[in-house]
């Protein structure tokens, strides 16, 4: 089962958007999404800053700021 985690912080309208679409391709790909606040750890706060939301496909960066839909899609094997 792929690892989809969703680097994110509070207040961040990106993120919410990112959770939502996520959640649903998740949903289709019969997995998961894991939320993880960057701001609680503070090793995440200083390798991406500012820089979220942040997708995670197997523990690398696959998109951010925006979700790579059809590349993501594409990933999963969704396509």
């Amino acid at each position: 089962m792929p690892d989809l985690r969703l680097l994110t912080r509070d207040g961040c309208h990106l993120c919410q958007v990112a959770a939502e679409t996520l959640e649903r391709i998740a949903a289709e790909a019969g997995t998961t999404v894991t939320a993880v606040d960057v701001d609680a750890d503070p090793e995440l706060q200083a390798e991406y800053g500012d820089r979220v939301p942040v997708v995670l496909l197997d523990g690398r960066e696959h998109s951010y700021f925006t979700v790579d839909v059809p590349r993501l899609r594409r990933d999963l094997g969704l396509v």
